[in-house]
């Protein structure tokens, strides 16, 4: 059965991030606010990837980033992020994905993300560890914290309820310990990145689900050392001992 919910993830995400692809670069659709930017690609990417979710898995819940709960019901419950980076897709930077997770009463069994520009396909399922472009990969990357590039996620809620604060003062805090934080607007590709050593390590402020569970799964799956030390926080990095540093520094 998880081959076949696998199977059809990857294809969803495919069918997705390749219409993007064939967007990317053109006339921007966009409605922008203080904190968030929609894109008329985000729903197109959506409508696709949907419609091979829902042709292979009518029984299955899915909740989509733009349409909510599509459908409930069922063993398992789709998560999916049609384009993930959106502001990154309307400025003309490549960093974005399509994503999705699939759940079970345990939480993600299996993750996809597709990174079209880069044409980077990442496939995980529970005890199966990580795959990069169909090959086996691991967070295996060694460095010290002061050589570390880290990845710094803040989720929409933390925007909206006045913590931005609480968030500059933990990327500064971040920014004193590593090499290089980065502010990651497309959590997925650096997720990626993560499980396959290219980056050292996440730390996620009130994270959104939609990429939260892939990163999750991914962290897991690729033996990233992991915390959860409270207040909204998940940090994740290739060593037990940058994880340690970098829960340090935002606490």
């Amino acid at each position: 059965m998880l081959s076949a919910v696998e199977n059809t993830a990857v294809r969803a995400c495919l069918a997705g991030g390749r219409h993007l692809r064939e967007r990317f670069g053109g006339e921007v659709d966009a409605e922008f606010s203080r904190h968030d930017v929609k894109a008329a690609a985000d729903r197109a990417s959506e409508r696709r990837m949907l419609d091979v979710i829902r042709a292979a898995h009518p029984d299955h819940a899915v909740y989509a980033e733009e349409s909510g709960d599509v459908s409930e019901g069922g063993d398992y419950q789709w998560v999916v992020d049609p384009l993930d980076g959106t502001n990154n897709f309307v400025s003309g930077l490549p960093s974005f994905a399509t994503a999705a997770a699939v759940l079970d009463d345990d939480g993600p069994v299996v993750g996809c993300v597709y990174v079209p520009v880069s044409d980077d396909l990442y496939v995980a399922r529970r005890g199966e560890g990580v795959r990069h472009d169909g090959a086996s990969v691991a967070a295996a990357a060694d460095v010290p914290t002061a050589k570390a590039t880290v990845g710094f996620v803040v989720g929409h809620d933390v925007k909206l309820d006045g913590r931005l604060d609480d968030a500059a003062a933990m990327q500064a805090a971040l920014a004193d310990e590593a090499k290089r934080v980065v502010e990651s607007w497309s959590p997925c590709v650096h997720w990626g990145a993560l499980a396959r050593g290219r980056l050292d390590g996440m730390v996620c402020f009130h994270p959104d689900d939609e990429e939260q569970h892939v990163g999750e799964l991914f962290a897991a799956e690729a033996g990233a050392a992991v915390a959860r030390p409270g207040d909204g926080l998940y940090v994740a990095a290739t060593t037990g001992g940058l994880r340690d540093d970098l829960v340090a520094a935002v606490r």
